[in-house]
Formats: structure tokens, C-alpha cells, sequence
């Protein structure tokens, strides 16, 4: 099976390094296939989002790489697109701008219907999360919990994208205080969300980052939302999120393993330009 990791993030948007370290060190790795996925323009400052006037230094660095490493390991370009409703721009505009060979569709910052303001549901501070809630959402989990995935669903309906980013992370500081994963409410959100997933024949990442950041202690998705994914017949990939180059490889294999045990037999890899199924095994 190829190695690679088709999420990661370089200084061009919130990660700690140049691209080419990351290189680097998936070449020492034996990687097959390494991709960046900057986190894409936003129409307001952030400290995480690529920026409008770096697209031409990414897009120049990329290339860069590609040609110096061609003959070790493929390199590729991509976005995680940051949804939110109304504010967020179309994901093709961005496609085409960046030329990317692919997107990774995920939410950050949620969007109450009512309100301008946005909940940021990741990051390492869990009272960011805490405070949305009473805050935006006056306490009622269950609003906060929908709307999340609500705008995951509507990503998926508008936008063109491959990879659905790691669509269970409101789970993350969450940490079973407000609601339980195996909750028939929450579990009926992520019927719905799979059910669109399956239609629009997207496929899903398996994230490892909140286990190496030590955030979480399950994969984003683990566990009863795992098996489902499963149970639809929808394509995975693992990805680790890495923010460093050290980060390229931690925890896959135990990303690997759980797969196997939900009865997953494939995993997705890109090879220029072509979604293949590989054998985990």
C-alpha cells in the first residue's frame, strides 16, 4: 500500500514549517504522495487562512517541488475549504485560482442562522467551544450540535469538493460533557449527513490529529459513526492534519488498524489526477 498524506499544513496558512520540509521528510519516510491543503482565503483576517496575496508564492512553491523531487515522490496542491454560509466563497472560484489538483470540504467556524457571529469548534482551547454554546446558542447543545452539521450538509449540497474533512470534530471538546456520541439525536445527524455524503459520492477522511495533539481519544470518525461509514460502502483515506513535518505520519497505522476492524478492506490515494482504491492489506 502507497504511503502519503494528502492533508497538511505548511507556513502558508497556520502550519510551522516550509513546504519543502515536509517533503523531505515524507521522501525519508518513503512516501509515495505527499499533498497541501492551506487553509483557503477567507473574506475576513484570520491567523489560520492562507493569504490572497501568497496564492502566486504557494502556487510558484508547489511547482517548485514538484519538478526538484519528480523523480522520489508526487507532490500535489489542494485547499481545505473553510465553508460558512454566505460569507465563504464558492469553492470553484478558489479551484481554479490555486489550481488545485483536489479540495478537502471542512467547517471550522459555524454560523448560527441568526447571527453573525461564528463558533470556532476547533482549535485547543476548549472554552472557545464551551462559550459558543451558552453564548450563540444560549446553552441548547443540540441546536449548536444540528447546526454544525446543518452547514456541513449544505457544504456538501452547493460546493464542489472530493474529501469531507473531518466531519465528526464537534465531537472533539465536546469529550462526552454535553452530549454522548451514541446519542439517538446526534447519531440521526450523522445518518443524515452519511445518507448525502453516499449521493453526492464524496469520500470521507479519517483524521488522526486529535489523537497525536492529544485532543481526543478516538479518530474523527471513530466508533459507532465509523462503522457507519462503513455500513454505506463510502470511500475513506487517512489523513493526518499535520501542521509539522513530524506530524506527516503519526498515528496512520493505528488509523490503518481501526479500519480493518470496522471492515474496511480499501483506502483512496490520488495518482495524478486519478482517485484509486488501494488494498489496505
Amino acid at each position: 500500500m502507497p504511503h502519503y498524506n494528502l492533508h497538511q499544513h505548511s507556513m502558508f496558512s497556520d502550519g510551522k514549517a516550509k513546504p519543502e520540509a515536509y517533503v523531505k521528510k515524507a521522501v525519508e519516510f518513503g512516501f509515495s504522495a505527499v499533498g497541501f491543503s492551506e487553509h483557503s482565503p477567507l473574506p475576513f483576517a484570520t491567523t489560520f487562512s492562507l493569504k490572497k496575496e501568497s496564492i502566486d508564492s504557494y502556487i510558484k512553491s508547489i511547482e517548485t517541488l514538484k519538478q526538484k523531487y519528480k523523480d522520489k515522490i508526487d507532490i500535489y496542491r489542494s485547499l481545505e475549504m473553510d465553508f460558512i454560509p454566505k460569507i465563504s466563497d464558492n469553492f470553484d472560484c478558489w479551484r481554479k485560482k490555486v489550481q488545485c489538483d483536489y479540495l478537502i470540504g471542512s467547517v471550522h467556524l459555524v454560523k448560527p442562522e441568526y447571527s453573525q457571529e461564528l463558533w470556532f469548534i476547533d482549535g485547543h482551547n476548549h472554552d472557545i467551544y464551551d462559550n459558543g454554546i451558552i453564548e450563540l446558542f444560549y446553552g441548547d447543545i443540540k441546536k449548536a450540535v444540528t447546526r454544525y452539521y446543518h452547514q456541513n450538509m449544505e457544504m456538501i449540497e452547493s460546493q464542489n469538493f472530493e474529501i469531507l474533512g473531518h466531519f465528526d470534530k464537534i465531537t472533539m471538546h465536546n469529550r462526552n460533557r454535553f452530549f454522548s456520541d451514541d446519542d439517538k439525536w446526534y447519531q440521526r445527524l450523522v445518518d443524515e449527513i452519511l445518507e448525502l455524503v453516499k449521493q453526492k459520492g464524496l469520500f470521507v477522511e479519517v483524521n488522526t490529529r486529535g489523537l497525536y495533539k492529544k485532543r481526543s481519544d478516538k479518530l474523527f470518525p471513530d466508533g459507532l459513526t465509523l462503522q457507519k461509514v462503513k455500513n454505506h460502502n463510502i470511500p475513506v483515506l487517512i489523513s493526518t492534519d499535520a501542521h509539522q513535518p513530524d506530524e506527516i505520519a503519526l498515528f496512520a497505522d493505528y488509523a490503518k488498524k481501526r479500519l480493518l476492524k470496522f471492515g474496511f478492506q480499501t483506502v483512496m490515494y490520488f495518482d495524478n489526477g486519478i482517485w484509486k482504491e488501494q488494498t489496505l492489506i
